[in-house]
C-alpha cells in the first residue's frame, strides 16, 4: 500500500517573544521589554497564568526558576491599535549577559561555549555593530526599526510529509519583514523547553538563512529527515513549532541559530504561538 503525502498550511503570528524569560527579544530605548506575545499575569486565584497580549514590561521583572512562572512587572499594556508614539518606538537588542533570562542553554557550544561571559550593551537594531564592517562596505539597514514596522510582518507555512513518511518539507512565504536583512528559521522541538533536560533549539535546515528583498519579502524552504517521530517512541523529539528570527549582527552560524540567542543576536518576529503538527507522523 502506498501512502499519500499529507499537507497543511499555517499562518504565522507576529511576535517579539521567544520563551517567557526573557519576556521579549526586543527592548525599547528605556531598556524595558516590548512584549507581543504571552503575558504572565496573576490568575483569579493569584497564581500566575499566561494570556496573549501586548505590553511594556519592566527590565527588572521577576525571574523564576526555569520551567516555573512569575508574573511580569507590567509598566503598561498596549492597545490592539497602537498610538503613533508606540508604533514609532525604536527597537533595540538585549544587552549581554541577557537580562531576565532563566534559559539554561548554550546556543553554539562548538563556536562559543562561554557565551554567558560576553558583555555588550543594548544597541538600536540599525546600529548593531556588525563584525569587520567598514563604512565603504555598504551597510543596508541604516534607519531605525520601529515597533510598527516589526508587527507588520506576515508569513505563511505549508508543511508536507512525503509518501514514505520519512521527510517533512517546510515552505514559507514572507512579506513585511525588515528589508535587505538576514533571517533564520528555528525549529522548536518538544524537549527544547523540558524543565529537567532541555535540548538545544536548532535551525530548520542548513544552510539556515534567507535574505529579504528591498520590500521585506522572501521565501524559504527546508526538507528535514523524520521531523515528526511518534511521540510514544523512546527519545522522540518532534518539531512542534517554528520561529522566524531576525539576525541583528547579520551573520550565519552554521548549525546554530545564533551565538547568544533570546534577543542577544536573534530576535523572534514570526512564529506559531502554540504547539502544532500533531497530525503528522514520520519515521526513520
Amino acid at each position: 500500500m502506498v501512502n499519500k503525502s499529507v499537507s497543511k498550511s499555517y499562518d504565522l503570528t507576529p511576535t517579539t517573544q521567544g520563551p517567557l524569560y526573557p519576556p521579549s527579544e526586543v527592548l525599547d530605548a528605556d531598556g524595558n521589554f516590548i512584549v507581543e506575545g504571552y503575558l504572565v499575569v496573576p490568575g483569579p486565584d493569584g497564581k500566575p497564568i499566561r494570556r496573549w497580549g501586548r505590553a511594556i514590561v519592566a527590565a527588572d521583572t521577576p525571574v523564576p526558576k526555569f520551567g516555573d512562572l512569575a508574573a511580569y512587572t507590567i509598566v503598561r499594556e498596549l492597545p490592539a491599535r497602537l498610538s503613533a508614539a508606540d508604533a514609532g518606538s525604536v527597537l533595540h537588542t538585549l544587552p549581554l549577559p541577557l537580562p531576565a533570562n532563566n534559559y539554561p542553554m548554550v546556543f553554539a557550544p562548538d563556536q562559543l561555549p562561554d557565551a554567558d561571559t560576553v558583555r555588550r550593551p543594548s544597541y538600536p537594531f540599525h546600529r548593531t555593530p556588525i563584525p569587520d564592517l567598514r563604512p565603504e562596505d555598504g551597510r543596508k539597514l541604516t534607519t531605525p526599526v520601529t515597533l510598527g514596522d516589526w508587527l507588520g510582518a506576515r508569513g505563511t507555512l505549508e508543511v508536507t510529509v512525503d509518501d514514505a513518511a520519512r521527510h517533512g518539507e517546510f515552505r514559507f512565504q514572507f512579506s513585511g519583514l525588515i528589508p535587505d536583512s538576514l533571517y533564520t528559521v528555528m525549529s522548536l522541538r518538544a524537549k527544547d523547553l523540558d524543565r529537567d533536560a532541555p535540548t538545544r533549539p536548532g535551525p530548520l535546515g542548513v544552510p539556515n538563512v534567507f535574505v529579504t528583498d528591498e520590500h521585506g519579502a522572501a521565501a524559504y524552504r527546508a526538507v528535514l529527515p523524520n521531523p515528526f517521530p511518534d511521540p510514544a517512541l523512546p527519545g522522540a523529539n518532534r518539531i512542534i513549532s517554528v520561529v522566524v528570527l531576525w539576525q541583528s549582527y547579520q551573520q550565519n552560524y552554521g548549525g546554530a541559530i545564533g551565538h547568544f540567542g533570546l534577543g542577544g543576536d536573534i530576535h523572534a518576529q514570526l512564529k506559531l504561538p502554540d504547539p502544532v503538527f500533531e497530525e503528522f507522523v514520520t519515521r526513520d
